[in-house]
């Protein structure tokens, strides 16, 4: 798909109909997200794949916005292995991690896959649920699958400022 098509098409899909992604779609989907840019390509990223009903239902206890999506992809980064900015003002970790998750949103959108970011989930909970090392922080969980029928972009999706309002030119 065009890319052009693929950033304007792309919605948070609130309704899936539990089909898992294929192995083939979801192994391209990764591949997206290995090749994303990481601070002194670092590649601190960790993506834990959710299909198994076990898993799943370990999902739905730490969000309640799974919506039925059959595939899962919890997205984390290692805290112990991030780039440090200068003055120590901040480090990689998290922008990291949300550039690999874009492009794994992006991606599922280029191979027909539907997808939500999921942030709205309990933090502490998720590693207890899940089992993750200490040195592990969650970024977030990326719903993947297929629309239930009648499914579609949010009415105000296609609301957007203008340029105008958004950008300045200095």
């Amino acid at each position: 798909m065009e890319f052009s098509e693929v950033i304007k098409n792309r919605y948070s899909c609130k309704s899936y109909d539990g089909r898992k992604v294929e192995p083939e779609k979801l192994e391209r989907i990764l591949e997206a997200g290995r090749l994303a840019p990481t601070a002194k390509n670092l590649q601190e990223q960790h993506i834990y794949v959710i299909q198994s009903e076990e898993g799943l239902a370990k999902v739905d206890l730490v969000t309640p916005c799974r919506y039925n999506a059959g595939t899962c992809l919890l997205v984390a980064f290692d805290k112990n292995n991030v780039y440090t900015y200068p003055n120590s003002a901040r480090e990689s970790g998290v922008e990291d991690a949300a550039i690999v998750a874009t492009h794994l949103m992006l991606a599922a959108a280029n191979e027909g896959v539907e997808s939500c970011w999921l942030n709205c989930i309990d933090l502490e909970k998720i590693h207890t649920e899940f089992g993750l090392p200490d040195n592990e922080e969650v970024l977030m969980i990326l719903d993947l699958g297929y629309a239930s029928e009648g499914t579609g972009p949010l009415a105000n999706h296609g609301n957007r400022k203008p340029l105008s309002e958004t950008v300045s030119y200095l």
